[in-house]
């Protein structure tokens, strides 16, 4: 991981590699996943058996953060709210019960940031989905919902 990001610094690990360096999955992946910018040449990369997402170049950055790998090295990854908004919006791709489980995990972590997640998930319109509405009220329901009515304008 380490060394593949420093012959690439655009790369920044995401989705079920990030959800294992949160230790929001058990599952070692498999192929490490990465996110980088639209453009980006990613022919080598998907050679070497990485599991490739894009986003826009303006998007990239947002929600980055550095995390420890098990060896001790510090790699780029997605901050705990993004990892969750980004597998929601890639769910299709991901094994379900993979992306349910994080939720759980999430929802019962004490240093999650509920605010952050929802301006996340804005910024993603991840919130015009209604399965992200119907998931945070199943596992995240007294705040989540909360921070989704006043979104919405709206009042329980």
């Amino acid at each position: 991981m380490y060394a593949a990001q420093l012959r690439r610094p655009k790369i920044i690990y995401s989705h079920e590699t990030a959800l294992f360096l949160h230790g929001l999955t058990d599952r070692d992946p498999i192929n490490y996943s990465v996110t980088v910018p639209t453009g980006y040449n990613a022919t080598r990369l998907r050679e070497d058996g990485f599991k490739i997402f894009t986003i826009k170049r303006e998007l990239h950055d947002v929600g980055v953060t550095r995390l420890s790998t098990m060896f001790g090295h510090e790699v780029v990854v997605y901050g705990l709210e993004r990892t969750v908004c980004d597998c929601l919006r890639s769910r299709n791709q991901m094994e379900i019960a993979v992306v349910i489980d994080a939720i759980k995990r999430y929802a019962r972590r004490k240093e999650k940031n509920l605010i952050t997640l929802m301006q996340i998930a804005e910024t993603f319109t991840v919130l015009a989905d209604q399965k992200f509405t119907k998931i945070s009220e199943l596992f995240l329901p007294n705040t989540g919902r909360r921070l989704l009515l006043e979104k919405e304008g709206g009042a329980e």
